[in-house]
């Protein structure tokens, strides 16, 4: 399937498991990009392969100056924006509802959610320009409840309610929420050994089974399909406002063969 050549993308989350496979595949498709992350060292060997495609932040995803930042270097650096691609997120607190504090949710909230509308509603016009794409990373804990991943789930909830608030309010821009499996990333490692205590047993051994059964997907599976989303030809409106497992049969022109 054909993409257009030399988008600008921005890309949260950048710097590791998914993240760092859909920066791989756009940037060797001639793509560029403003990567966002916690940390500079991942985030600089990309630029440092790719000097003329990559421009870098790094910091506090929860300082919501941080989005209009990025929407800042990307203007004025390529002129345009295409696409956002919301792939950020944390787990903690991994804890019940009631042994949490508000305040850890609002941190969660803040980190997960808020920063990421702050990034949208700042590249919302130059999106609307170009007629472009945002892609949101959700999760299947959005429509499944594990114990203690209440703040992740209702956050992961959110951006699917957002996805399809999107398509209706912005009939140029195509928005799609993506779940990407359970995939071996830094996550699903703090899951299994961190995180194992706070969760019902049963959930607990899933994951743990998942990843000694070699069940685990590769971070360019769903990492290549939410890339191609962003930039390829042939995502119709109709996918506009979906909550879409990344192997879904709608999807499988973007899937690996």
């Amino acid at each position: 399937m054909a993409d257009s050549q030399g988008k600008v993308i921005i890309l949260t989350g950048a710097s590791r498991g998914i993240g760092l496979a859909i920066s791989h595949y756009l940037l060797t498709h001639h793509h560029k990009l403003v990567v966002l992350a916690r940390t500079h060292s991942a985030l600089d060997q990309l630029h440092y392969q790719y000097p003329e495609q990559v421009e870098v932040l790094a910091g506090d995803l929860s300082d919501f100056s941080f989005g209009a930042k990025a929407v800042e270097v990307a203007i004025s650096r390529w002129g345009k924006l295409d696409a956002v691609i919301v792939n950020h997120g944390v787990l903690d607190p991994v804890k019940k509802v009631a042994n949490t504090d508000v305040e850890e949710w609002r941190k969660a909230f803040d980190i997960n959610v808020f920063s990421g509308i702050s990034l949208i509603q700042t590249a919302l016009p130059y999106i609307r320009t170009s007629k472009g794409r945002i892609i949101l990373t959700s999760s299947g804990a959005a429509i499944n409840a594990y114990t203690g991943w209440g703040a992740y789930g209702a956050g992961k909830a959110v951006f699917n309610h957002l996805a399809l608030t999107l398509a209706i309010e912005e009939p140029d821009v195509t928005t799609i929420s993506v779940r990407p499996g359970v995939v071996d990333t830094e996550m699903q490692r703090e899951i299994r050994e961190k995180h194992n205590i706070a969760m019902d047993a049963k959930d607990a051994e899933k994951f743990r089974s998942l990843k000694e059964g070699g069940s685990l997907l590769r971070p360019e599976q769903p990492g290549h399909v939410i890339a191609k989303l962003a930039v390829e030809d042939g995502v119709g409106k109709e996918l506009s406002g979906k909550f879409l497992n990344w192997n879904d049969d709608v999807l499988k022109a973007f899937q690996e063969k």
